[in-house]
């Protein structure tokens, strides 16, 4: 399998990931906060919690950002990101987003940006932002063209399910909403739990053997969330041994026979138009797999799947239904 690292994933396969949305494999560091932050944050005493300003933040990418107060007006070039601002009740203060924005409904009403890989950064000066977020769908090129017009620009690249919510948590200092970015990854710890619940007495002996395809010909290995998904799930990733996003080896996958095939409902080939399920069914040899010759062939919600925000976690539970339909309701 040909695999592929965060800054190197090819526009199509960015496109299938942030039409759904877009993370890869540059490890995220945990923000750095100064320390009136911190200690607002820790503050055992105030019923909501209150960020501390000034405040400095450092990004993925290194880059370090100050604000002097919350953010009022917010560009989100990521539909991963923009969900985070919904979820943290900052719908008013989302003043652009990206042609694939699509949730919540409101998203829909929000002016464009243009793309996930290069927005307009005309489009973005329009709405005079005194925050922009993006993921890894932003080209490094145009997040540094933007910080040079004086914009701060923030930039997340989350692996894990702890990095998405950490992710969340650091959204909400920035923008004075901790207490409900709190709220939200609460939430997501309890479907974990839930997941985590139902499946505690399967034995690794009895995990099944899961194939999972986000896009056409690309599928996942360790070291990223969607991995993460299929362990949660008590499942065995069949390209667990490779690492990032990989363009897949139809002679591994018929080798390694999954008992459950996962694919990204919704998705078609952007040359041939033909759907993702159709791809996998019609490959050769490939109906002697035992996922295939047994109906455990399962299309997934691609947006919940595919994005690293607020409704991951239920991604997860939708993972688990589809490995273990008798055990997680």
């Amino acid at each position: 399998m040909k695999r592929l690292r965060k800054w190197f994933i090819p526009a199509l396969v960015i496109l299938y990931l942030t039409g759904c949305s877009g993370t890869s494999q540059v490890t995220t560091p945990q923000p750095e906060t100064n320390q009136g932050t911190q200690q607002a944050a820790e503050s055992a005493g105030e019923t909501e919690r209150k960020t501390v300003y000034p405040l400095t933040i450092t990004d993925a990418t290194g880059n370090e950002i100050t604000f002097e107060k919350a953010p009022e007006r917010i560009v989100s070039t990521s539909p991963a990101e923009t969900e985070i601002l919904f979820a943290l009740g900052l719908g008013e203060n989302v003043v652009g987003v990206s042609d694939y924005d699509d949730y919540p409904a409101e998203a829909l009403a929000k002016p464009k940006v243009g793309g996930v890989t290069s927005p307009n950064e005309e489009a973005i000066l329009e709405q005079s932002p005194d925050l922009v977020i993006g993921g890894i769908s932003m080209e490094r090129p145009v997040a540094q063209k933007l910080q040079s017009l004086g914009l701060p620009v923030y930039i997340t690249h989350p692996s894990s399910l702890d990095e998405i919510m950490q992710n969340i948590l650091t959204v909400g200092i920035i923008t004075d909403r901790q207490q409900q970015a709190e709220d939200v990854v609460a939430q997501m710890k309890a479907d974990i739990k839930r997941v985590s619940d139902a499946l505690q007495d399967i034995q690794a002996d009895d995990q099944k053997k899961v194939y999972i395809e986000f896009a056409p010909g690309w599928t996942v290995g360790k070291g990223e969330y969607m991995d993460e998904l299929i362990a949660l799930a008590k499942g065995i990733n069949i390209a667990g041994d490779t690492e990032g996003w990989n363009q897949i080896s139809e002679e591994k996958v018929l080798l390694e026979d999954p008992d459950v095939i996962l694919y990204a409902d919704g998705v078609t080939d952007m040359t041939t138009g033909k759907s993702l399920d159709e791809i996998i069914l019609n490959r050769s040899g490939w109906d002697k797999i035992t996922a295939i010759q047994q109906s455990q062939v399962f299309g997934l919600d691609q947006n919940i799947l595919s994005r690293p925000g607020p409704r991951i976690t239920q991604g997860l539970i939708e993972v688990a239904k589809a490995v273990y339909p008798d055990r997680v309701k």
